[in-house]
Parts: C-alpha cells; structure tokens; sequence
C-alpha cells in the first residue's frame, strides 16, 4: 500500500474550565477526522497552548511559567492521545507543546500510533519571540524518521521548513512525506511557512502538508493572535498538480482539510520526471556549523 489519507487541522485556541473539557473537546476533532477517512492527523505548533486556559491568571498571564506548567501535564497529554491513536485507530501528529528537559525548554511534536507514543520531533530553530521574549530553546539536533505501513514521514516544525537542510536529511533517510505543523500571527508569517513547504516539497520531489492555528485567543499572551490555512503541497511535475498545489482551505476556517496522497506519483517522479530535483539535491551537501545532526527511525 503506496496511499494514505491525511487530515491537516485548521485549528483554533479553545478556551476550557478543565482537562476533561480540553480531552472531550480533543476527541470530537479526532473522531471527525476518523469519520472522514483520515489515517493520519496532523495538528499545527503550539495547539497544546489551549491548555494554558486551565490554569489561574497567574500561569495565564506568564508565558514562562506556562512552559512547567504544561510540562507537568506532559503525561496526561500523552496518554490522552495515546488512548485516542488506539481508539480510532489512527496516526496522531498532536499539537506541539512546550516541554522541559534536562533544564532545556523545547517545542516538541509528539508522534502517536496503533501501540501509543511513537517518538517526536523537536524544533531546531527558534524564532525571534521563542528566542527572545518566550524563553523556548533549539533542541539537540536529532531527527526522526517514522515508518508506517505506507511509507516514511518526517516533521519540520514551523520555522524549521523554512530551510532545506532538515527536510534533505529527512528524505535522504526515506521519507516522502514532511508534515509542517505552524503557528503563526500574520499573512506574512503563514506565507513564510508555506512558501518553505512548497520549496522543500520542490527540492525534495516529495509531498509536504502544513497545518496551522487559527483566529484569536485573547486570554493567551502568547497565542492570542493567529492567522493560517492547510494546504498540501507536491512537486509540480508529471502526473501531478501544475503548480504543485494540491489543496488548500479557506484561511481562517475552522475544520479539516483531507486528501489521500499517493507515494507511487513521488517515485515515479524521481525515476522519470521532467527534472531530477532530489537526485541533483544529494550532490549537495549540508550541515550546521559546531553541531553534529543524527536521524533514528520510529515504527508506528
């Protein structure tokens, strides 16, 4: 099997009164997605930030506290997907959210499947107000390459699909997909993610899906404004979309967007297509100054 059908969140910060509220919230999103075919659900960057809506005013108006206050919620948000991944059978790509570990505060994307946590990916590069107003820090530099049933994915978080040395490695180790899960504030700043998108699905010769956080929450300073859209992206090539463009959904929409991709296009592609982007590309090398970047496979 070379098809799978992914659903990419066009997803607001809700506001709840409690943990249960957030999990029966939570669930509604994944059964709809599961009703609608989805095999795999991909929610945007910092969706988990809707937690912070629990807590007293004074977590609510600190954006450094929230990062330990959602770290000690870390196992019950896990398990909460965990639970959903094995109930409707389905991959779960949850929203990112702050962690701390070994003293670094991170931006993390875990990875659910049939059998609970499969692994996660974590940031590499920081934006300005992660870096410096939030207090979020790159992470060690380890990639993940998760293996399906249908093929291998990897994840470039907002930011990180803005440049192409993540997703290289990533497809160089196999992977046909790259989901880029965003948060962002403003038209330029969504346009930033999904001109990134579009390139690294160009370079790659590859399928790329971005999700992101919508409309605005005004009780969270560091969420409370949000403009985005999904959209999935492909090589502009034989057999597939002219301008590489697949589908994308109205900004600003609450819901879904669902489309099945096909692997077997992508390989085509790369034996035969009009150009050979991902074989010339690996002609090309690219690493980061003062740091060594290494890549594990997940099994899901």
């Amino acid at each position: 099997m070379q098809q799978v059908t992914i659903a990419s969140a066009q997803y607001p910060i809700t506001e709840h009164p409690d943990f249960a509220s957030w999990q029966k919230h939570t669930e509604k999103w994944v059964a709809d997605a599961a009703i609608g075919g989805a095999e795999l659900l991909l929610f945007p960057e910092y969706g988990a930030m809707e937690l912070v809506s629990i807590f007293g005013g004074d977590v609510r108006n600190d954006i450094r506290r929230q990062i330990h206050a959602l770290n000690e919620l870390k196992a019950d948000f896990c398990a909460t997907f965990a639970a959903f991944a094995r109930k409707y059978g389905v991959i779960i790509v949850a929203p990112s959210i702050p962690v701390v570990e070994e003293g670094k505060k991170l931006n993390r994307a875990f990875v659910f499947g049939k059998d609970g946590l499969a692994g996660y990916q974590d940031k590499f590069f920081m934006t300005r107000f992660e870096n410096e107003h939030w207090g979020i820090e790159s992470a060690p530099k380890q990639l993940t390459v998760f293996e399906a049933p249908w093929g291998k994915f990897g994840i470039q978080i907002c930011y990180d699909v803005e440049f192409p040395f993540g997703a290289q490695k990533l497809c160089e180790a196999g992977a046909k997909l790259i989901l880029a899960p965003s948060c962002t504030e403003t038209l330029r700043g969504a346009t930033r993610v999904h001109v990134g998108a579009r390139a690294r699905a160009l370079e790659n010769q590859a399928y790329t899906v971005v999700s992101q956080t919508i409309g605005e929450a005004a009780w969270s300073p560091a969420v409370d404004v949000n403009y985005g859209y999904a959209a999935f992206y492909t090589t502009p090539d034989k057999d597939t979309p002219e301008e590489g463009i697949i589908a994308s959904k109205a900004a600003q929409v609450e819901g879904w967007l669902i489309r099945q991709i096909d692997f077997s296009l992508v390989d085509e592609v790369r034996r035969d297509g009009h150009v050979f982007n991902f074989r010339d590309q690996s002609r090309m090398t690219m690493e980061l100054a003062n740091e060594q970047v290494s890549t594990v496979f997940k099994h899901l």
